[in-house]
């Protein structure tokens, strides 16, 4: 457990820690030192931080820290997709973390909440409720973790791709995950290129107008439905930011920046939103946006309400969705196996909304079980 009398330096990206150096009597390159050896290096003992000082070492030590959250456990799926429950406080509180090794890349999904405070009606996350946001240094450690575990292992290159992707919605947690993204991408931390670091996002409007002017990495948008009605049932937030909205704010995004697409990620959901007639409206509502479409087969879990479309109807729609201009792609599921697939991340947290509560009584009722109580 961190140590809450000190600064935990993985809290703070380059500007942060050029402040924190300067308010401290020092030079503001420091911050560019102690990241190479923090994020670079894998260094997180000051001792070791040679180019520095030996009062300022001290100092560090006396008042700052460098800690990670424990590793709870840790599972590897057939495919080789690794997934970590990642204790981020006390004993109540675990989130996940997902690694999906391939040839040419190591793509890694990160946890931005403990939790969810969305209630997306075919995503496990949801149905285990909320607690809090991660704090820049809990988001920060979960690439840490992954790319010098990599490198420990041998591998010639660590993390080369994140998604914002696993528990939570990126953006209502907007000032962490910000802080976060700009470490990946600063050339002495991680140096990721901004199009292989993707935030993804819901549909909170106000925020994603906010990212604009914030950063320029990727953004996903969780579409799921092509209508407002339908889109209501899957995702309750559209309810408060409709389509019409969400897709004014997405051209927003990409409008005069020409690098910037929008990714749609779509869940294939059998007899929900997966036939020629969802495809169509699905041409109309993004067809003039610069995009590529993600179709999800959707990926089940315990009493889960929805099944996935087969792959014949996934096949037509795609093929339908490429013929009017629209690049499409079906992802493949990686370490359903392990429950480390898109929609089954669940972790083990205290539940402050009491939505697994609900969730739970719920099924009581569908099993005709809550009047015998």
């Amino acid at each position: 457990m961190v140590n809450i009398d000190k600064i935990n330096l993985l809290s703070l990206n380059r500007a942060g820690l050029q402040a924190f150096f300067v308010a401290n009597g020092e030079k503001a390159f420091r911050a560019r030192q102690l990241m190479q050896w923090v994020h670079q290096r894998g260094v997180t003992d000051f001792s070791e931080m040679t180019d520095m000082s030996r009062t300022l070492r001290d100092f560090l030590q006396q008042h700052t820290c460098i800690e990670f959250p424990n590793v709870i456990d840790t599972q590897i799926s057939a495919d080789g997709t690794r997934k970590w429950l990642i204790q981020v406080d006390g004993v109540e509180n675990a989130i996940e973390s997902v690694l999906i090794p391939e040839k040419s890349r190591n793509t890694l999904c990160i946890s931005s909440q403990v939790g969810c405070t969305l209630n997306c009606s075919f995503c496990s996350t949801a149905k285990q409720g909320f607690n809090r946001n991660l704090t820049t240094a809990e988001i920060i450690a979960q690439l840490h973790l992954a790319h010098h575990g990599l490198l420990e292992e041998g591998y010639k290159q660590g993390v080369t791709n994140v998604v914002m992707m696993g528990m939570g919605e990126p953006l209502l947690n907007f000032d962490a995950v910000i802080a976060a993204v700009d470490m990946m991408c600063d050339d002495y931390a991680y140096a990721l290129s901004k199009r292989r670091v993707t935030i993804s996002t819901a549909g909170v409007v106000p925020a994603i107008e906010k990212l604009v002017n914030e950063t320029d990495v990727a953004l996903a948008v969780s579409l799921h439905a092509p209508d407002n009605q339908l889109r209501n049932q899957l995702l309750p937030i559209n309810r408060k930011y409709p389509l019409e909205q969400l897709l004014k704010a997405c051209h927003s995004y990409v409008d005069g920046y020409k690098s910037r697409k929008i990714t749609f990620e779509y869940v294939m959901l059998k007899d929900i939103n997966d036939s020629l007639i969802h495809a169509r409206q699905l041409v109309k509502l993004i067809g003039n946006i610069p995009c590529k479409l993600n179709l999800i087969p959707f990926n089940p879990y315990p009493n889960a309400i929805y099944k996935c479309s087969d792959a014949e109807t996934i096949d037509q729609f795609r093929e339908y969705m490429g013929s009017r201009g629209i690049v499409t792609v079906t992802r493949r599921a990686r370490g359903d196996d392990i429950d480390a697939a898109c929609g089954q991340l669940a972790g083990q947290f205290r539940d402050r909304s009491r939505r697994r509560q609900k969730y739970q009584l719920g099924l009581m009722e569908v099993g005709g079980l809550t009047h015998a109580h």
